[in-house]
């Protein structure tokens, strides 16, 4: 999953700051949820999903089919 989080902010071209404030995050979190130290809850993964316009089975490495399923 952490690398997936990662890829899709450098895709965007943003910054760890900029991720963390999507999510309502501190830096410090995202940094460890980046690097796989930590999992992210939940919440934190829909408004990725939501965020990135990707499905939570992407996300979570469930899938390599970016599509969401829910509109």
């Amino acid at each position: 999953m952490y690398t997936r989080l990662r890829d899709l902010r450098q895709d965007m071209d943003l910054t760890q700051a900029e991720c963390a404030k999507i999510a309502f995050i501190s830096k410090n979190s995202y940094i460890r949820y980046e690097i796989g130290e930590r999992i992210p809850p939940f919440d934190v993964i829909v408004n990725f999903a939501k965020y990135y316009d990707v499905s939570i089975d992407y996300i979570a490495g469930l899938t390599n089919d970016k599509r969401k399923f829910w509109k």
